[in-house]
């Protein structure tokens, strides 16, 4: 009996909105629009944190990523050589001290312009051990990785990112080609896939799409650790041994805590503070954070757009009693008890905005989707939790603001409602 009911109740109340259609539609905007705003901006935001934290756990999510750096004291010296970083005996400790790391891989990273023949290309050149590619996870596309007999052999061998390969052996055979690195030969034994397919880098990644991968022991023997920049005319000296330590930890647990000790221990070596310790892990915890606090700011601001359309809503529906003040006391006067009325204007106000809040959510698909295709490089993600929050506050609009209308239509007095002219 009670579905029997309920079911005329809505069919009366979809008729009364279809009667009055602009009516109707103009009053289901601001739902509309609120709905489809509260998913578009939780979609682009979802979309952008999801790329940032990609990014971030490009950097491994067990990794801590050590780097020199200049320390204010050192920036501000006339010495005509810069000495400043760390030091191949920072790897060697970082290794030998902590029980939780499991691989390190150390870095020297020196800008050499590549050659083959007539083409040639800057490449960022990544003298470095075999576990660099155990830790910095990328696609091996063709031949194999640096190996421990190229580091013992110092030997004359090159793995290049698809990048590189495009710019220097477009046309040519890849595996076994000599190409020139800084006036000497290296012969290409690899190609891995680039962090990216343009000219930069993924932000805090620490590979770049031009790098080219030397064994570090022939390194330290033909470049050494005086590196001399050529800027506007002056030169630019520095010593630095190695440009950063990649160190692996077995578990995620241990992360953060060994970052602490090895900056402890780098402490007691380096008092200039001449380093910089990323931890991935925390990158991507704050990356989350900073993601749940968006989500609550633009909540919010789209949740106005829903109060707004509430208020619409209300407006109407209040409209509405006064103008069907007869027909609610006809509907009295025949035996209609309160909760009756109450229902029935409580139903169209239901229905009303479940109407416009199932457009607003096909519209919050399509504007995510407009902008993924319109914008380069802007991703976006409809969240299920934002469908879900949307439908649900399009429903407890109609409820919240849908009750004072009914509730005033119910209380109204049967014989005066029969005056109303």
């Amino acid at each position: 009996m009670f579905l029997v009911r309920f079911g005329r109740n809505v069919k009366l109340g979809v008729k009364t909105l279809v009667v009055h259609k602009l009516r109707s539609l103009l009053t289901m905007l601001g739902v509309v629009f609120g709905v489809a705003s509260v998913i578009s901006m939780l979609a682009v935001g979802e979309g952008a944190s999801a790329q940032a934290q990609e990014r971030i756990r490009l950097l491994g999510a067990n990794n801590i990523i050590i780097e020199s750096v200049k320390s204010a004291a050192q920036q501000n010296t006339n010495q005509r050589v810069s000495i400043y970083g760390l030091l191949y005996d920072d790897a060697d400790r970082i290794a030998a001290s902590f029980e939780h790391v499991t691989k390190v891989a150390p870095v020297k990273a020196l800008k050499r312009e590549g050659r083959l023949r007539t083409r040639t290309a800057d490449l960022r050149v990544v003298a470095t051990t075999p576990d660099w590619f155990d830790l910095v996870d990328r696609r091996m596309i063709l031949g194999r990785h640096l190996s421990q007999r190229d580091l013992d052999a110092k030997s004359n061998v090159v793995v290049l990112t698809q990048f590189g390969r495009d710019k220097l052996l477009a046309g040519e055979e890849i595996l076994g080609s000599d190409i020139v690195i800084g006036g000497a030969p290296y012969e290409v034994v690899g190609v891995v896939d680039s962090v990216s397919g343009q000219d930069g880098g993924a932000d805090n990644t620490p590979d770049e799409p031009t790098d080219a991968y030397i064994p570090l022991s022939l390194a330290r023997d033909r470049f050494g650790d005086l590196n001399v920049t050529r800027s506007s005319g002056s030169f630019t000296r520095e010593q630095v041994e190695l440009h950063s330590i990649l160190a692996e930890v077995d578990e995620t647990a241990n992360v953060e805590a060994t970052a602490e000790a090895i900056r402890f221990l780098l402490e007691r070596f380096h008092p200039d503070g001449d380093y910089s310790i990323t931890v991935p892990m925390s990158l991507i915890r704050q990356a989350e954070e900073t993601q749940r606090t968006w989500d609550r700011v633009l909540g919010s601001i789209a949740g106005i757009s829903l109060l707004v359309g509430g208020i619409g809503i209300m407006n109407i529906m209040l409209a509405s009693v006064t103008e069907r003040t007869r027909e609610i006391g006809i509907r009295r006067a025949i035996g209609a008890r309160k909760v009756q009325i109450v229902g029935q204007f409580l139903i169209e106000t239901v229905v009303l905005s479940t109407i416009g809040g199932l457009i607003g959510i096909g519209l919050g698909f399509a504007i995510p989707a407009v902008i993924e295709a319109r914008v380069e490089n802007m991703p976006t993600e409809v969240p299920l939790s934002a469908v879900v929050l949307a439908a649900g506050i399009s429903v407890g609009v109609g409820v919240l603001f849908g009750i004072y209308p009914a509730a005033r239509a119910a209380n109204l007095d049967p014989i005066q409602a029969l005056r109303h002219e």
